[in-house]
């Protein structure tokens, strides 16, 4: 089993940038497909970053590519985002998740580990 804890939302002005920090628990960090997710109130989960399990591939929707970067640190147990250009649309709870097995995962049935997300707002 894998315990997640994000960190790193907050209030930011339109154009600004924040680093998410997902930490991760147990030893078993590398065996994990990480990802980033986001749900505004009253839409659905929305897939945000993926991460494969050496960091070598990534992936992201057109909403955030350019702009969004995710990454890992195996020897730190940890999984970030850095977010730029921030918009006032990307206001969200932004969740970690992890997956076990090899591959990039969209879905977030994929995941069966979640944290309990970090607020991000993005005044205008």
């Amino acid at each position: 089993q894998v315990q997640l804890v994000e960190s790193g939302g907050g209030l930011v002005q339109a154009g600004g940038s924040l680093r998410l920090s997902c930490a991760a628990s147990g030893r078993s960090f590398s065996s994990y497909g990480m990802g980033w997710f986001r749900q505004a109130p009253g839409k659905e989960r929305e897939f945000v970053a993926a991460i494969d399990l050496s960091g070598g591939s990534t992936s992201y929707p057109d909403s955030v590519k350019g702009r969004f970067t995710i990454s890992r640190d195996n020897a730190k147990n940890t999984v970030y985002l850095q977010m730029n250009s921030l918009k006032p649309e990307d206001t969200a709870h932004y969740y970690c998740a992890a997956a076990r097995g090899y591959g990039l995962k969209y879905d977030p049935g994929e995941y069966g580990y979640w944290g309990q997300g970090t607020q991000v707002t993005v005044s205008s």
